[in-house]
């Protein structure tokens, strides 16, 4: 072995490494003298939709030279717990103050409302909304029951008199999981799943103006709103007449008809008798 030329060689290998090591450090300190000291700022670590709470599952701290950061970024995560992404923001987009917003009159419900609808809340049990098993963004048929003949069985219809309506919100829960009340805490906004959120008493629907009269009525002189989970996609509007009580008894409605029959004539012969 030429232990000469392998000390050479080494010699050789060393000055190279020092001199990429000194190029590198000479570029670093041209590069800070030019962009400035590398400080950490929020970044987007994913996609964020319009209107959806941010938290440190989304967003995380990157090193970036002081010249490219942005006029009101933020420094640390938690300056971002319980905003709100005021628009859209991309995957590796720093987060700044003009971005974000805090849950409020500017982010809860009134800006989800289409132009031209209303938005109306009801009271619902369990039975009424299908186990409460709804959320913000379903879309649902509404049933009433009508009693026009002073709860005569007979005369009894349910009648679906709304189709393909959005809810809005299940309780204080709206649509893209926005909190209509303050919350506190960096984990509140966390705990709330609304796939699971059935913790509501009230349904808030998306309507026209005079679809909101309807249900102010059916809801003041009806007799029961039943809400009818359909799927998002569908968008048929169905034909459906009421439902009445033969309707329901199929081939027994004859016999349900002849008993009514006789219960009206031994009122009529009651009030006959009674007059003379």
């Amino acid at each position: 072995m030429n232990t000469k030329a392998f000390t050479t060689s080494l010699i050789l290998a060393a000055l190279a490494v020092m001199m990429v090591l000194s190029y590198i450090s000479s570029r670093e300190t041209e590069l800070i003298s030019e962009y400035g000291d590398s400080t950490p700022v929020v970044v987007a670590k994913e996609d964020i939709k319009e209107l959806e709470v941010i938290d440190d599952r989304k967003v995380q701290l990157k090193n970036i030279p002081k010249s490219f950061q942005m006029p009101g970024h933020f420094k640390s995560v938690e300056e971002l717990y319980n905003t709100i992404a005021a628009v859209p923001i991309k995957a590796g987009e720093q987060i700044t103050a003009p971005r974000v917003t805090y849950p409020g009159a500017q982010s809860g419900l009134s800006r989800q409302i289409s132009i031209g609808k209303r938005a109306l809340s009801i009271q619902v049990t369990e039975g009424q909304s299908v186990s409460r098993l709804l959320k913000p963004g379903d879309r649902v048929d509404v049933l009433a029951l009508v009693d026009y003949a002073a709860g005569k069985k007979e005369k009894l219809k349910v009648k679906t008199v709304l189709q393909d309506v959005l809810i809005l919100s299940t309780g204080l829960y709206v649509t893209n999981s926005i909190p209509l009340v303050n919350v506190q805490g960096q984990n509140d906004s966390r705990q709330i799943k609304l796939n699971s959120y059935t913790n509501f008493n009230t349904i808030t629907l998306e309507l026209t103006p005079f679809e909101v009269q309807n249900m102010v009525f059916m809801m003041s002189a009806g007799n029961g709103i039943y809400l009818s989970l359909r799927n998002n996609d569908d968008k048929n509007i169905e034909r459906i007449k009421a439902t009445r009580l033969f309707d329901v008894l199929g081939e027994d409605a004859a016999e349900a008809k002849t008993y009514f029959a006789e219960q009206a004539a031994q009122t009529d012969r009651k009030g006959a008798g009674g007059g003379r």
